[in-house]
């Protein structure tokens, strides 16, 4: 008997113990400071070299590149490490859960990655540091080496669409898996949202692990409203001793 597949869609929230601020939440970064989403708004982006400059200087101060891996994404990999087939759709831009361990091809970044940059004109990419390094040089809007071409950092802007096969694979996973995890999401933000109603229609085990309530609770087979560093630690040992040994 085949193992079941388990997929996860990871939001902001399983971030935030690794020092990294959520968006939407009660003390969400767009909540607190409306005009920092003009700084990841592609179209005042592209228009605008003062707006480049200020965006630049986020990514400058954000702790993204410097956080680590926290008990949530340690727990994922452990998991997959138990020979349970797992897939991570995430929504979040860091990297950690490669960090933690998970292998690159089964983690989906539904928004790109903040650890590389890329040219909006010849599409070359690089590495977030190089970019960050420059930055520390003097330079205050790095222009591609290649092209001289605006740079960005290698993650879906508002106002930009997701990658068509990776949103297409995406779905897939929804559709194929057993059971469907939601965590730290907020499941308002579609199409990603609408992966938890795709994999409850399909016959998915639906479990929701966020503070704040869904759109997509009275779907879920289960609703689980602790603190995500402690309560996905322990769903994921619930499923890895139903589906190993």
């Amino acid at each position: 008997m085949s193992k079941p597949l388990v997929a996860l869609l990871t939001g902001a929230g399983v971030s935030t113990d690794s020092g990294i601020p959520d968006y939407r939440g009660p003390n969400g970064l767009w909540r607190s400071d409306p005009e920092a989403e003009k700084l990841v708004t592609y179209e005042y982006y592209m228009n605008d070299p003062e707006i480049r400059r200020r965006s630049w200087q986020m990514r400058r101060k954000n702790r993204t590149l410097s956080a680590e891996p926290n008990a949530a994404h340690r727990a994922i990999a452990e998991l997959e490490r138990s020979g349970v087939p797992v897939r991570v759709i995430t929504q979040n831009v860091d990297g950690l859960h490669q960090l933690a361990g998970m292998p690159d091809r089964k983690v989906l970044e539904l928004h790109g990655t903040a650890r590389s940059v890329v040219c909006t004109s010849c599409h070359a990419r690089s590495s977030m540091a190089d970019a960050l390094a420059r930055l520390e040089a003097g330079e205050d809007d790095p222009p591609c080496r290649e092209c001289g071409g605006i740079l960005k950092t290698a993650t879906v802007m508002f106002g930009e669409s997701l990658d068509p096969e990776v949103l297409s694979e995406a779905l897939a996973i929804a559709k194929a898996c057993t059971v469907f995890i939601a965590a730290g999401t907020s499941l308002q933000v579609q199409p990603a949202a609408g992966l938890a109603g795709v994999a409850a229609d399909h016959g998915a085990r639906l479990v929701i692990v966020n503070a704040e309530p869904t759109p997509y609770d009275d779907l879920a087979d289960e609703v689980i409203r602790d603190p995500i560093g402690t309560a996905l630690p322990r769903l994921l040992r619930r499923i890895a001793s139903e589906n190993t040994g």
